[in-house]
């Protein structure tokens, strides 16, 4: 993947599966660091190691991370991505959210919670009716955040209707959350083989 190029004050990355969109936002975030010592860097990861293969994926992620963007702090935030991107942004700080189809889902589809440890306990699970007040909050933190803001999406709607009402219901809900975060964003690039297209890109 070529130069990155200049850094937008927010950037929403969106391609597919392996297309190379958290490469293009690690590659921001070296640059950033690069620019000035006083830089710092902040990852946001919103997966959740709910089983084997999702706990090896994000430890390889991890791993591959420290060797490519050695500053690269890590914060792991499933949920209230507003709060984290409030209580962390500064002027000095580049924020990068991998990624926020995984968030929509911590959010719509939750994975079953393990059992209550005590009778009478609810499982941890997120009510889905907070959703559109947490997404509400989230634009507000992108445009009020004093330092860049990368996110990494994907982008699922390109392919055949899915089959299952709850599927599709989830696949409109992206398109949706992608358009209003597209929005909120100075630049918009969409990732395909590797190779960066430019959407939007507001001075």
């Amino acid at each position: 993947m070529s130069g990155p190029g200049p850094i937008a004050a927010s950037e929403l990355i969106l391609g597919g599966q392996k297309s190379g969109k958290s490469r293009r936002a690690e590659l921001l975030a070296r640059q950033w660091l690069a620019d000035s010592p006083t830089h710092r860097a902040l990852l946001i990861a919103t997966g959740q190691p709910w089983d084997d293969e999702m706990r090896e994926r994000i430890a390889r992620h991890q791993r591959d991370r420290a060797e490519r963007v050695p500053g690269l702090r890590t914060l792991e935030e499933p949920l209230d991505l507003a709060r984290a991107i409030a209580r962390h942004g500064s002027a000095d700080t580049l924020i990068v959210v991998d990624c926020l189809t995984l968030w929509l889902t911590n959010w719509l589809m939750p994975a079953p919670a393990p059992a209550p440890v005590s009778e009478g306990l609810e499982p941890n699970q997120p009510p889905a009716h907070d959703w559109l007040g947490q997404c509400a909050m989230f634009l507000g933190a992108i445009s009020q955040s004093p330092g860049p803001v990368v996110l990494v999406g994907n982008e699922i709607g390109l392919g055949v209707i899915p089959m299952g009402r709850e599927v599709r219901a989830f696949v409109d809900a992206l398109g949706s959350l992608n358009q209003r975060v597209a929005e909120a964003c100075q630049r918009v690039t969409l990732v395909a083989a590797g190779l960066p297209l430019t959407l939007k890109d507001t001075p």
